[in-house]
């Protein structure tokens, strides 16, 4: 089961873009900025596939969900904790309904689920990282107060030291401006994350705007995988062990 984001990444599950994410009819209701190039981000995703599974990891990949063109982000479905995996309720309501898809999936696995976030509490697993006894959790614009609130109860009956940390509304999530490169080494961009709410960990703060963030993929023992992202789908890992 997965505690730190920083140990080794054994398994994962992706959906690769192949039809949904390709037939969005409303851009704004979906919050994608535009259709993306279909070779490009089909390459793309292949490509960062390829190179996990290079690593040794196992690659799970599940078909798109119907009439869900952002399935393809598996990582704001559900979160794997060390006992099995919190089915979270996504903050954007065009995306309901990928919350059981990805439950099925897991439960599929052999995963336990351990615990479900409920209306009217949002979280998303973008805005949630597990590293060593912390667990960070974003306020943002797509998880909200009261789904900290519940997700909280259950790290902390996890014996996590929960962090909370309010993301700005320019950004989406958490894991844009703070990701785990190592046990205890995290890659932060320094004008947003607090620094008290860093406290015992050894930061590589870099400057983040316009294209330039934090989200990475970390494979373990400090390798990383950058999040490819030329304006097209970027390619959002489930880590489960």
């Amino acid at each position: 089961m997965l505690r730190d984001e920083g140990d080794r990444l054994t398994r994962v599950v992706v959906c690769s873009p192949r039809e949904e994410y390709f037939l969005v009819s409303d851009l704004e209701e979906h919050n994608i900025a535009q259709v993306a190039d279909r070779n490009l981000a089909v390459q793309q995703h292949d490509t960062i596939k390829s190179k996990i599974m290079e690593f040794g990891s196992e690659v799970i990949d599940i078909p798109e969900l119907a009439n869900h063109p952002n399935s393809v982000f598996t990582r704001d479905t559900a979160l794997c904790s060390p006992h099995g995996y919190i089915q979270l309720r996504l903050g954007l309501e065009s995306r309901r309904g990928e919350e059981e898809w990805m439950a099925h999936a897991l439960d599929a696995t052999g995963e336990p689920c351990v615990g479900t976030i409920r209306a009217p509490g949002t979280v998303e697993g973008g805005d949630v990282i597990l590293t060593g006894s912390v667990a960070f959790v974003g306020r943002s614009i797509r998880t909200n107060d009261e789904g900290v609130r519940q997700l909280s109860a259950l790290l902390i009956a996890m014996d996590y030291d929960v962090r909370t940390i309010c993301v700005p509304d320019p950004i989406l999530h958490l894991d844009k401006v703070l990701m785990v490169v190592g046990p205890n080494r995290v890659l932060s961009c320094s004008d947003w994350i607090p620094h008290e709410s860093l406290k015992g960990f050894d930061v590589i703060g870099v400057s983040c705007g316009g294209r330039t963030t934090a989200n990475i993929i970390c494979l373990g023992n400090n390798e990383v995988c950058p999040s490819l992202q030329k304006e097209q789908v970027v390619p959002i890992a489930l880590s489960c062990l």
